[in-house]
Formats: C-alpha cells, sequence, structure tokens
C-alpha cells in the first residue's frame, strides 16, 4: 500500500511538472506577441529570429534523444539526474521553439541548409546526420545505444559536452542577431545554462577517468 502511494505520487508529481511547463510555454508563447508590440513586423522565413528557432528545436531534439538512450543504459544516479533534466529543459524549449513560428505563421523546416541564417549554411555539412555543429552523427547515436555502463556515461557526457558547445554558438548567434527580445533572452538563457552543464560534465568525466574530446 505504500508502494502504490508514492507511485502515485511521483505519477502526480510529474503530471504537475508537464502542466506547469505548458503554462510557462504558453505564458512565453504570449509574451513573443507582447514583445514585439502592435506595430512590429513579424519575422520572416529568412529571418534570425525563424532560423534559430528551426534550427535549435532540431538540435534541441538529438539532446533529448541521447538523454532518454543513456538513461537506459547506466543506473548512475547521477548521469540519470542530468540526462533527465536536459531532456525535460530541452524538450520545453523546443516547444516554445516550435510554437513561436506557429504564432509568426512561418513554416517549421525551410529549404535553406541548417545555419543559413548565420551565414554557415556551406558549414553544415549533414554528414552522417550530423545537421549542425555539435551534433552527433548517426554512427555516434547507434554506438551510444550498444554502451553500457561507466562506458555509456563517458560516451554520453562527450557527446553531450560537444552539442553543448555547438548549441551556445548557435544561441550567442541569436543574442547577437535575433530581433524579438523574449527569444533573445531565452538564447542568453541557454548559453549561460549549457556552459554551467559543460563545467559540471568535466567534473564527472574525470571523476571517471576521461575528459572532453575537444
Amino acid at each position: 500500500m505504500h508502494e502504490r502511494a508514492v507511485a502515485v505520487r511521483h505519477v502526480g508529481l510529474i503530471a504537475g511538472a508537464a502542466a506547469a511547463a505548458l503554462v510557462a510555454a504558453g505564458a512565453i508563447t504570449y509574451a513573443v506577441a507582447e514583445d514585439r508590440g502592435p506595430a512590429a513586423a513579424t519575422p520572416s522565413a529568412a529571418s534570425a529570429d525563424a532560423g534559430f528557432a528551426r534550427d535549435m528545436a532540431v538540435h534541441h531534439q538529438q539532446a533529448v534523444e541521447m538523454s532518454y538512450l543513456v538513461r537506459d543504459r547506466t543506473q548512475d544516479p547521477e548521469v540519470r539526474r542530468l540526462a533527465y533534466d536536459i531532456a525535460q529543459t530541452q524538450a520545453n524549449q523546443r516547444g516554445m521553439l516550435l510554437g513561436w513560428l506557429d504564432l509568426w505563421g512561418l513554416p517549421k523546416v525551410s529549404a535553406d541548409a541548417p545555419m543559413t541564417w548565420m551565414g554557415m549554411g556551406d558549414m553544415a555539412s549533414g554528414k552522417d546526420g550530423s545537421l549542425m555543429p555539435g551534433m552527433a552523427t548517426n554512427t555516434e547515436m547507434k554506438k551510444l545505444g550498444t554502451l553500457s555502463g561507466k562506458q555509456a556515461e563517458v560516451f554520453y557526457l562527450q557527446l553531450m559536452t560537444d552539442h553543448h558547445k555547438g548549441g551556445i554558438h548557435m544561441a550567442e548567434g541569436c543574442v547577437s542577431a535575433c530581433t524579438v527580445g523574449v527569444e533573445k533572452r531565452l538564447a542568453q538563457g541557454m548559453v549561460d545554462a549549457q556552459q554551467s552543464e559543460i563545467d559540471l560534465m568535466a567534473d564527472m568525466l574525470k571523476a571517471r577517468g576521461a575528459k572532453a574530446r575537444s
């Protein structure tokens, strides 16, 4: 009976967190409309605002997938907690980014190469599924899914460190070039949070006798 009560409470906490995330996403989407004011022009499909929203949504999706992969490959509470935090944060942010594109009436997919809004369209190779800076290749994602224990932990921390470095580069681009105030603030928040996580992951790698790949 006690176990059932704990389980029900756990599900209730998750449901509450999900509801809070939806309310926050709605509030921030509304803030985008308010932030620009009635006379402000909607961002164009080729703008930095739209480009960042599209590309970061894709970038975030891989981080979510990577985090769920490692969650099932290790029992280490520290790594599982970090993976959960990254997955939840980036899934919520991805929802905001896609919501803004809907608000602006803009497509979520562009014919332009990724990173074109940063003037780096020709540098996004797309080789083996790595569409943007820091993204893992398809081969690396498959490898992560075959590892377990300490090996999975180290490889995840290395991949996510690279992923965050690429994400920071993109977010800094939005801070410089985006025009929607709330989006710029979200991008700056990404820079700050992901740099903090890079520092944390460096310590976690060191504790496992490893280090970042670059």
